[in-house]
């Protein structure tokens, strides 16, 4: 019988024109993802009971329980698109992941609309995270760098603002303008390994599992880019 175990190829070990197309592929998914989050974002902000509850949830020990029940949702994603080849398994995971994106957001999204009492500030966060995401993303294509070292660093400092988030709610303080902007540059480190991890690590199949981590690099980038634009005077 055949070993059919290792098939899979790196992106590394393909020609240009294959490397490209991954890279369309996996750019065209992130854009896709972003579509879909606008789309569930829109259709859960019209749902008064939905608002409500939402919010709600960002009150002390219930905001520590939404966090945690994105954590696990993040990790059932990332985990089955990366372990299953199956593409339906995949886009489900994706999409679910892009669903409980959207939820999380809707109190940050439901503030940032009133405080302004329009979108404008909405829009000029997207404009600058979308800005920020392509520069940082093109280091990486112009250096060819493998930025797989970045991990331990990422990885630390999700645990340190993770704790300082818990001490936050439980103590009841707040984080202030320098921890979003600590977040942007932790948000612009994972971009740099996400990214990093598309030219370096992933086979030519994985375009989504790719998507899906660039996308949720994407949108944490988002979150303290309106925190920052909202601390505004």
């Amino acid at each position: 019988m055949e070993n059919t175990i290792n098939t899979k190829v790196l992106v590394s070990e393909v020609s240009e024109t294959e490397r490209i197309a991954f890279y369309k592929k996996t750019y065209a998914h992130v854009a896709g993802g972003v579509l879909l989050f606008i789309l569930f974002e829109y259709l859960l902000l019209q749902s008064a009971t939905i608002v409500e509850f939402a919010l709600s949830m960002t009150q002390g020990y219930r905001w520590l329980l939404l966090l945690g029940g994105f954590m696990l949702i993040t990790n059932y994603a990332e985990s089955t698109a990366l372990k299953t080849t199956d593409k339906n398994l995949q886009y489900l995971a994706y999409a679910g992941y892009i669903f409980a994106e959207a939820f999380i957001f809707i109190p940050l999204i439901y503030m940032a609309i009133v405080y302004t009492n329009s979108v404008e500030l909405l829009q000029q966060a997207a404009i600058v995270t979308i800005g920020l995401f392509a520069g940082i993303s093109s280091i990486v294509f112009l250096t060819k760098k493998d930025f797989s070292f970045l991990r331990a660093g990422i990885t630390i400092g999700f645990f340190i603002a993770l704790g300082l988030i818990i001490a936050g709610t439980l103590f009841g303080f707040t984080l202030g303008l320098w921890f979003s902007v600590g977040m942007c540059v932790l948000a612009a480190g994972s971009i740099l390994y996400q990214t990093s991890n598309l030219v370096h690590k992933f086979s030519t199949d994985d375009y989504i599992p790719a998507a899906l981590g660039l996308f949720a690099s994407l949108m944490l980038l988002f979150w303290y880019v309106i925190q920052i634009f909202m601390s505004r005077d």
